[in-house]
């Protein structure tokens, strides 16, 4: 298995989770909260295809997926390319407001679909790029593109546990 098969391999087990996540969900269980300050379903998938697509926009030196078409407009949001959810408060958790399931799903989709393609052109010396130098030491395409990874399986894994909260099979 070469290093572009083993990345898409992690990247692509994430779409059916996501979808596994928010599918049947109304608009109030993707804001439903667990507690005060909680993070809904709704901001966790919205966060990690806002992450996805900043990382991989900033790799490829192109823009968002999120600042064409109507995306934000799905989610109750401005078109601002540097909201991902880092650093956000109860208050901009709560007013990600997704107008449906299908909107998270397809925005996902969307991301998804411009990494896979991203992924398939990697070669095992591509790795060891340095993208991003503010760091110590600098983060390589590697290091960038597990981080990610991780990042994005952690807050699928909060949706679905919120999801399990809210009773819903």
């Amino acid at each position: 298995m070469d290093v572009s098969d083993l990345l898409t391999e992690a990247y692509d087990r994430l779409p059916d989770l996501v979808r596994a996540a928010v599918d049947g969900l109304t608009p109030e269980q993707l804001h439903w909260a667990p507690g005060p300050g909680a993070n809904t379903i709704g901001w966790l998938v919205w966060h990690l295809t806002r992450v996805q697509d900043d990382h991989v926009a900033d790799l490829l030196d192109t823009d968002q997926i999120w600042v064409s078409g109507d995306w934000a407009g799905r989610f109750g949001l401005t078109a601002d390319p540097a909201d991902t959810g880092y650093g956000h408060s109860p208050a901009q958790v709560a007013a990600v407001r997704p107008e449906s399931a299908q909107a998270l799903i397809d925005y996902y989709e969307a991301v998804s679909g411009r990494t896979r393609q991203f992924l398939a052109g990697l070669r095992a010396a591509d790795l060891d790029r340095v993208v991003d130098e503010a760091w110590d030491p600098p983060v390589t395409l590697g290091v960038r593109l597990v981080s990610v990874a991780e990042d994005d399986l952690q807050h699928v894994g909060q949706a679905s546990y919120v999801r399990g909260l809210i009773g819903v099979d």
